[in-house]
């Protein structure tokens, strides 16, 4: 594709597109990651954070068509991203492990970097599919989700601060995103449905993907809030004289 042509410039739009979706997700996650940090660690989070993410889906996008010939990826990839939601909701109330502050900054960057590898895995094969083997539009992709990921992370964590129930909201999308790699997967594509899926089992296949988005966000939420109440409960427990 050469450059500066419309093919490249229309290639070059669904790559900002893709980026400002998907990179919403890495935003949501390292806002809620870094929200119990203190302030002054707080931006160095996201500012980290960001940097794990963009180096994570470098070095992904350079192994795509290695990835592309492994089964089961986006399911083990979905999965695991619905830990990470889950385990944003749970860590509420549990002050367990606050401990020093440097091994606090490390868990939340520990979670961003686990996150943005997971949900890495969409991102990377949305922008490559649209690139068309362009490796200067995957760079420019790349680039283009900094800013995205830095400001949605600041604008997510300000929001966090006055309403506590985004929160919720952040799990909520990322149980989606885990429900939607989940459902993309081709070895589930006799449940989900496939390019080959017949005209007469569409509706089945279709009633399957919302029954799994519906499961996979009702899930997370409840076990979520079950966690948190337990935890609170557990503290509550300990402040109460013998």
């Amino acid at each position: 594709m050469e450059l500066f042509t419309a093919p490249w410039w229309s290639a070059l739009l669904a790559i900002i597109l893709i980026d400002l979706v998907l990179a919403g997700d890495n935003a949501i996650v390292i806002a809620l990651a870094a929200r119990n940090l203190p302030p002054q660690l707080q931006k160095k989070a996201i500012v980290w954070g960001t940097v794990g993410a963009i180096v994570v889906r470098s070095a992904m996008t350079v192994g795509v068509v290695w990835l592309l010939k492994i089964p089961g990826l986006m399911l083990i990839g979905g999965l695991g991203l619905l830990w990470i939601a889950y385990k944003l909701l749970a860590d509420q109330g549990d002050k367990e492990h606050d401990g020093p502050i440097a091994s606090t900054f490390w868990g939340a960057m520990k979670t961003i970097v686990v996150a943005d590898a997971l949900m890495g895995v969409d991102n990377v094969l949305g922008v490559a599919g649209a690139a068309h083997g362009a490796f200067d539009l995957v760079v420019i992709g790349l680039l283009v989700s900094i800013p995205i990921v830095v400001f949605g992370s600041t604008m997510v964590l300000k929001l966090v601060e006055r309403f506590p129930i985004i929160i919720n909201v952040g799990a909520a999308v990322l149980a989606f995103t885990a429900a939607k790699m989940v459902v993309s997967e081709q070895l589930l594509d006799p449940i989900y449905g496939g390019p080959n899926t017949l005209p007469s089992a569409e509706n089945l296949h279709t009633a399957a993907q919302w029954i799994t988005y519906a499961v996979a966000v009702a899930g997370v939420l409840g076990a979520g809030w079950w966690a948190t109440r337990r935890n609170r409960s557990n503290n509550d427990a300990k402040l109460v004289p013998h």
